[in-house]
């Protein structure tokens, strides 16, 4: 097939702005280039991938939904990067046999029935948007085998969750290795903002007196710097965002990786991450986490927003196998098992 991507609107590829549709994108390019599909990518100016055909179009960026209130009006920004990716996309798309949307934004929606090839939409998050859920849901009412999600934790959060195709996530398992002997450390990795309740496991971390490194993109300043600040004993180590090489040497030497969401996590990549390094997953049972890890064998689920709960699993990381962890990745998500079931999805949308 020939298929033609369009990245997110709210940030770069590479910058660590779009979280974990970022690394989604990357490995499903260099997954369907292993299969002899030819795949080229919109994204905004500044976009960077590793031997990957990447057009950058200029613009202003979208601000990011998880940012805004549910009840607020579609705006489109000036100059808005998305239609001109889209507009871009409308003038080559007769040279591809499906387009895959990654934007989680009103127009590529609302445009579907206005371009001939189809339209391939990925939902990289939950629902978080009424104006958003409305267009979604009239074109999935003409489109039922167009809208693909990672899990049926998020599907569930939309009024068309009946139509979702569970597609899942995978990593190329060969660029983490894994540890068997940790060292006394915890980690937490992801966007730095309010919705990822980063100061949840600080809290733990504290509590346990076991130090954290964190990992990610600081999307929001003062979010951190108020968490730097309520918690200014805490034994914590700002590690930045990380290639993917460098987090996993790093990652790896973790007893414990802490998933904190407050909202409902559509997945959770930095999960199969941590699991491929053979670091069990602490995290709350919300959300896509609750369906990646194996309660008391890949790690803990704990009780949403439970503090205790998070440094009691903390004291029982010692009972989890992590050669268990290693090859639950390897079994469930390698990139040739998540491969097959979206190119079998992409081909049930061009047949559509």
């Amino acid at each position: 097939m020939k298929i033609l991507i369009l990245s997110t609107s709210v940030g770069a590829l590479s910058s660590g702005i779009g979280g974990g549709v970022e690394l989604t994108i990357y490995n499903l390019i260099h997954e369907m280039q292993k299969r002899n599909h030819l795949v080229k990518v919109i994204a905004p100016k500044g976009s960077f991938f590793d031997n990957a055909d990447i057009i950058e179009i200029e613009g202003n960026l979208h601000i990011p939904a998880q940012t805004q209130s549910r009840d607020i009006p579609t705006i489109m920004p000036e100059n808005s990067v998305l239609a001109n990716m889209w507009e871009y996309a409308r003038k080559i798309q007769s040279d591809y046999d499906v387009l895959i949307n990654f934007a989680f934004d009103w127009l590529p929606f609302y445009l579907t029935s206005f371009f001939d090839t189809p339209i391939a939409h990925f939902i990289s998050m939950g629902s978080l948007s009424d104006s958003l859920d409305q267009i979604m849901t009239e074109t999935a009412k003409k489109y039922p085998y167009n809208f693909g999600v990672y899990t049926p934790s998020q599907a569930q959060t939309f009024p068309f969750s009946d139509i979702c195709q569970h597609l899942g996530s995978g990593i190329d398992l060969s660029l983490y290795e894994f540890r068997e002997k940790p060292e006394q450390k915890l980690a937490w990795l992801g966007r730095i903002a309010p919705e990822k309740a980063l100061e949840d496991a600080v809290k733990a971390s504290q509590i346990s007196q076991i130090p954290l490194l964190i990992f990610g993109k600081i999307q929001d300043e003062d979010y951190w710097q108020n968490i730097l600040q309520q918690h200014p004993n805490a034994p914590i180590e700002y590690k930045g965002f990380l290639s993917t090489i460098d987090l996993q040497k790093e990652l790896g030497y973790c007893q414990a990786l802490l998933m904190t969401p407050r909202w409902i996590e559509a997945f959770g990549n930095v999960a199969i991450e941590a699991l491929a390094c053979g670091v069990p997953v602490i995290s709350y049972a919300r959300g896509g986490p609750s369906e990646i890890i194996i309660h008391e064998k890949t790690g803990f689920l704990v009780t949403p927003d439970s503090i205790e709960g998070l440094v009691s699993a903390i004291s029982r990381i010692s009972e989890i196998n992590r050669q268990d962890c290693r090859e639950y990745a390897q079994q469930k998500y390698s990139l040739p098992v998540w491969g097959d079931g979206f190119e079998k999805w992409l081909k049930l949308v061009r047949k559509n």
